[in-house]
């Protein structure tokens, strides 16, 4: 007889093959666990959207680069194509961006909005913010922006039941798509 679902006597708890097909994400295991989450500000403190600048852009995967702020993508994707605006200074709250870092944060939300729509067609988007850890922030320290594309029927059984995501694309095929189709000024 099989125990609990969760009870360590049960076979396919301990690995042994059951009906149930997984998909297994262990590079998520560094983002549950806080890896890289910085420990103050600028890239000597461990800021991934401070060290992300000094990348080449296929490397850092930035999309497009601004005067105050640059377009990346999330390194863990809600969606193909997930873009964050982040300004180039270490802030973490909106009200404290200048009125020129604002204009430019607006405007690059915008031009990524218009590269994922010439590139991908999405059929929506979600667009914002999760000021501070327990708004959602997983990097609370540095200010940035979700522009996550959206389509009809992108939301299915996996992330509830299999707790992961189906991605299509790989992010450096992507990052090469919006850079390409990045509107100009």
């Amino acid at each position: 007889m099989r125990g609990s679902p969760l009870s360590s006597d049960d076979a396919s708890y301990a690995g042994v093959p059951d009906a149930f097909g997984r998909l297994w994400t262990p590079h998520r295991l560094a983002y549950i666990q806080g890896e890289g989450r910085p420990k103050g500000p600028g890239a000597e403190e461990g800021c991934p959207f401070c060290v992300v600048p000094t990348m080449s852009d296929e490397d850092g995967l930035i999309v497009a680069r601004g005067s105050l702020v640059y377009a990346v993508l999330n390194l863990y994707p809600y969606n193909s194509g997930h873009v964050l605006i982040v300004p180039y200074r270490h802030l973490a709250d909106y009200a404290d961006l200048t009125v020129e870092e604002t204009a430019e944060f607006s405007a690059f939300t915008k031009r990524a909005m218009g590269a994922l729509r010439a590139a991908s067609g999405p059929h929506g988007f979600n667009v914002g913010m999760n000021l501070g850890t327990v708004a959602g922030a997983g990097i609370a320290a540095h200010l940035h922006q979700h522009v996550v594309p959206r389509w009809g029927g992108d939301t299915n059984f996996m992330p509830v039941v299999g707790r992961t995501r189906v991605l299509p694309q790989l992010l450096a095929d992507a990052r090469k798509l919006l850079a390409d189709a990045w509107p100009a000024d």
